[in-house]
């Protein structure tokens, strides 16, 4: 039992990024506001202006890929293929909510829920797939592995 756990760990990450990317299916036009008043509230010099002058301008298109690559990191997660580079996408998707609307949440506490979403997509790249996964089986092109 003690090896499941890396898959159970791994699919309970992978129905985390499902359940963000399904807010956005049906309309992103909510990350609007959000994405326009994160360079407002933002601290970090270079962030700041890059939110300010490229991502808010363009919140549509960012939202929109923000939205594809969670689902994919999720479906690929759920299914155990290509679990570590899904992983580092986690973890990239997660370092981007940490920097960006973390700081927008006014309570200092609350924030570490964001952080701890940066930590648990590092727990799978580095636990891998577990046991039970599609990439264990030989059909499965060896790039998904």
């Amino acid at each position: 039992m003690s090896e499941a756990w890396a898959s159970i760990f791994r699919i309970v990450v992978g129905l985390f990024w499902l359940y963000f990317a399904s807010t956005k299916w049906q309309s992103v036009e909510w990350m609007r506001r959000l994405i326009q008043s994160a360079a407002a509230d933002n601290p970090i010099p270079g962030l700041k202006e890059f939110l300010a002058n490229v991502v808010a301008p363009n919140w549509f298109a960012f939202s929109v890929a923000q939205t594809v690559a969670e689902s994919v990191v999720a479906i690929l997660l759920i299914l155990g293929l290509a679990t570590r580079w899904a992983s580092i996408g986690g973890l990239l998707l997660a370092a981007n909510v940490a920097l960006v609307v973390a700081f927008e949440v006014p309570d200092p506490g609350f924030r570490w829920l964001y952080y701890l979403a940066v930590l648990v997509n590092a727990q799978v790249i580095v636990s891998g797939a577990g046991p039970f996964g599609l990439a264990r089986f030989k059909w499965v092109p060896a790039f998904l592995h």
